[in-house]
């Protein structure tokens, strides 16, 4: 008797296995204390509001709007802590000279590739974050999964809600402001106006211990974090995904037909 075909089981990417492990400490200090973080400092002076808000030891959550590549800059340049992040995974998987650069800076400070597809394809990301947390360190997000197309704050995907109830940890909300006028989507440097860099108090869901597998917890978690970050960024709120919004300006803009599943409302 033949046996029942089974199907091929999908290899991690290594990328991902190999992230959230602590390497590239000391490639980050010097970045934020000798190469990146004094000119930065000198010439934007980004502000910061809330810095108390940051825990001085222990593990949390930041979880932020994204609004410009250079977020993840800014963020952590004004707070005395390491923040680890999560990014793309293409940056770790790129080809030629600018792959393997961007491979080896992403690598090397230590960030967490993501695959913003979804679902079970960002497993790996979220023990990354698991790892990071374990370590009693900070672990940074950004909920909406991209950065915003049009200045907006759009639906936050609810892995962020998933990771604070698992990790049992606070999550502390996170605005930046005005970094979408320093360096907009396509340009490296528009303006050297001020970002401004708000924390809210931590926000503790200790009352949902043990339901990180109900959806409508995790929704309703990370809609309370996305709240607090809106109050905090000062932006409009929109009830979208920001993959989906960018999907249906594009259709606009070409005349395509629209179709919204209901997996996108």
């Amino acid at each position: 008797m033949t046996e029942p075909a089974q199907s091929p089981r999908r290899e991690p990417d290594p990328a991902v296995v190999d992230a959230g492990d602590g390497d590239g400490k000391g490639i980050y200090w010097v970045l934020k204390n000798v190469i990146v973080g004094p000119p930065v400092k000198r010439i934007f002076r980004p502000k910061i509001v809330g810095a108390e808000n940051v825990p001085e030891t222990g593990p949390a959550i930041i979880a932020s709007n994204h609004l410009s590549y250079s977020d993840w800059i800014f963020m952590p340049l004004v707070l005395r802590r390491r923040v680890t992040f999560v990014a793309k995974s293409d940056y770790f998987t790129g080809a030629g000279i600018k792959g393997r650069f961007q491979r080896g800076f992403f690598k090397g400070t230590g960030q967490v590739p993501i695959d913003r597809s979804g679902g079970s394809a960002s497993e790996g990301a979220m023990r990354a974050g698991m790892k990071v947390l374990e370590r009693g360190e900070l672990f940074g997000i950004y909920p909406e999964g991209t950065r915003s197309h049009d200045g907006r704050l759009y639906k936050g995907r609810t892995g962020v809600a998933r990771l604070a109830l698992e990790a049992k940890v606070p999550v502390i909300p996170c605005g930046v402001i005005g970094t979408d006028v320093v360096a907009p989507p396509g340009k490296i440097v528009a303006s050297f106006a001020s970002p401004t860099v708000k924390f809210g108090e931590p926000l503790d869901f200790s009352r949902y211990e043990g339901m990180e597998s109900d959806r409508l917890i995790l929704r309703a978690v990370t809609d309370e974090i996305m709240y607090k970050i809106m109050e905090l960024s000062g932006q409009e709120y929109i009830d979208m995904y920001a993959t989906k919004a960018k999907q249906l300006e594009g259709r606009a803009v070409t005349g395509a037909p629209t179709k919204v599943r209901k997996s996108d409302t």
